[in-house]
């Protein structure tokens, strides 16, 4: 429950964790899992499932068929599809869309715009998403004014804000070549304006800043009573990865900075990991400026991280904490922990069972070469509120998710 390595029985009725035990007695159906690790399922707080709109990208069915490979129970979707989910109508058309598609549970963010109706909308959205520097869609909104009016009409719902800190006023849109251009197109200091922004009339607002790549957003967020939000890819990249397949916003930083940013998440300074999942078609990445940022990442941050812990580089609380814990905490759900009461969302790794990330045997429509050779532990079994989704590393399940805004 806390990180720490027992061994234990877990009981699970009605899709709730009944109770957990050295030895629980009176249940009609045993599995037994010998050695194997259980920990809760992740919630990833931050992916791009492309649905509706841009179902050549992804969809709501192949990415949840690819969390759930990864050991993701529950998935939060950005609002920048097409069209963007801006309003009521176009909220409730994407959810009958997606409804009959999931694999794991899930929950839509809406964007905030100068003009959404918050009320309305924070009904049925697991969170408000702000853009305050341009990237994939056109929802962006880098007024303080109406930034600031919109944090305080949230405020009461006690929905989280989650923010693409990037200041658009400080990003340029020169020509580029190679990520060492994207990166002076998108410096690290249009992140650091935008956090000190939202520090300086939002502090104490529940703000989740997304992506961060920079130590200094990193502590600035925190004295400002915001959550933080790491990445796979900011962990392990840098700018002098070549090619288009690693363009991403926030840019990937300099290598000083990525091993500063990989050493406060393995002591568990960030708070939440979130993939960013944001795949494309493969045409779309032929050429460096034209192609769209973003690269997968929901089938392969958790199995990456849990060979971390099989090398010892990873409490495996800090994985629970940062994948489970806290992204169920701060989004209010009854989720991410083993424990009476909870969702039965669990993930069965076998720490013996270590491969190689092969891109075409993953399950998302992407085959993006980034995460190619990496070591990773793929979870044996995985349950959706005590539904085996996943047994033996292969689907056996259906499509069972569930919106965790009850909508």
């Amino acid at each position: 429950m806390n990180g720490d390595i027992k061994n234990t029985s877990v009981g699970i009725e009605d899709g709730k964790i009944a109770a957990v035990g050295n030895i629980i007695r009176g249940w009609d159906e045993r599995i037994d899992l010998g050695d194997k690790l259980i920990i809760p399922g992740a919630v990833d707080p931050h992916v791009h499932f492309r649905d509706p709109g841009l179902t050549k990208k992804e969809d709501f069915r192949t990415g949840t068929l690819s969390a759930l490979h990864g050991g993701v129970t529950c998935v939060f979707d950005m609002p920048n599809t097409v069209p963007a989910v801006t309003d009521i109508k176009t909220l409730e058309e994407k959810k009958r869309t997606i409804r009959s598609k999931a694999y794991t549970d899930y929950g839509l963010f809406s964007a905030i715009t100068k003009d959404c109706d918050v009320r309305s909308l924070a009904k049925g959205s697991v969170g408000f998403k702000l853009f305050m520097g341009s990237t994939t869609g056109n929802i962006l909104m880098n007024d303080d004014r109406y930034i600031q009016n919109m944090i305080k009409e949230i405020h009461p719902t006690g929905k989280v804000i989650s923010v693409h800190a990037e200041d658009e006023g400080m990003i340029s849109k020169e020509v580029e070549k190679n990520n060492h251009d994207h990166l002076k197109n998108r410096p690290a200091e249009a992140e650091y304006s935008a956090v000190s922004r939202l520090a300086t009339y939002c502090k104490g607002a529940k703000i989740n800043i997304c992506h961060a790549t920079i130590p200094k957003t990193l502590e600035l967020a925190h004295s400002a009573g915001f959550t933080v939000e790491s990445t796979m890819h900011h962990i392990l990249f840098n700018c002098e990865k070549e090619g288009s397949h690693f363009k991403v916003n926030p840019p990937l930083r300099d290598e000083n900075t990525r091993l500063v940013m990989m050493d406060r998440f393995l002591k568990g300074k960030t708070d939440i990991f979130g993939s960013d999942h944001a795949p494309h078609a493969e045409e779309e990445k032929e050429e460096y400026n034209a192609s769209p940022s973003g690269m997968p990442g929901v089938e392969t941050s958790l199995p990456i991280m849990m060979n971390m812990l099989r090398k010892g580089t990873i409490p495996l609380g800090t994985i629970c904490g940062c994948t489970a814990k806290n992204p169920g905490e701060r989004f209010n759900l009854n989720k991410g922990q083993i424990r009476k009461g909870y969702d039965a969302d669990i993930s069965v790794f076998d720490m013996r069972n270590v491969t190689v990330i092969d891109p075409d045997k993953l399950h998302g429509r992407s085959k993006s070469p980034v995460y190619a050779g990496q070591e990773a532990i793929f979870p044996k079994m995985v349950m959706v509120r005590g539904e085996i989704q996943i047994d033996d590393g292969e689907f056996q399940g259906k499509a069972i998710g569930e919106d965790v805004c009850g909508h």
